[in-house]
């Protein structure tokens, strides 16, 4: 079984039911029967100091994801995304805000399970931004092009 839970402060609206399929729908697809995933979506002095205390960076960033498993466990871990931030995206991007808290919940995940990207402008052509924009696409959210992401 796979467990999602989502979490989200008083008063900071999410689309609870479409992450957890998004998540869900990720680990499936990467041959995940169970495991337990966390998203919980934090404001900018939250995640800046998370960021700042786990990655040595205390700026605002829009997801950070913790695998808690080891090799060969049932992936467990925890993604934290940054609510206004991915609104913030969102808006310049000119895409729906529930698509791009899917596109970062979605990105959160795969890292859990292994996915890394590089830095820089290639960032957005490698295998891991290929594999969560065709996800978004199959829940019928991305309207952007292939190899856009975060």
């Amino acid at each position: 079984m796979i467990s999602v839970h989502v979490n989200a402060p008083e008063g900071v609206r999410v689309p609870r039911r479409l992450l957890r399929r998004a998540v869900r729908r990720t680990l499936r697809r990467e041959g995940v029967l169970r495991g337990e995933l966390s998203v919980t979506f934090m404001d900018d002095p939250g995640v800046a100091e998370l960021h700042g205390r786990y990655r040595g960076r205390p700026e605002v960033t829009d997801v950070l994801s913790f695998a808690l498993h080891r090799e060969g466990e049932d992936p467990l871990g925890d993604v934290y995304v940054g609510y206004a931030q991915a609104l913030r995206q969102a808006a310049d991007a000119g895409v729906d805000p529930e698509e791009e808290l899917v596109r970062l919940a979605v990105h959160g995940a795969l890292h859990v399970l292994g996915y890394r990207h590089p830095e820089g402008p290639e960032r957005g052509q490698c295998e891991m931004f290929r594999v969560q924009e065709r996800l978004l696409r199959e829940l019928g959210l991305a309207r952007a092009p292939e190899g856009r992401g975060r």
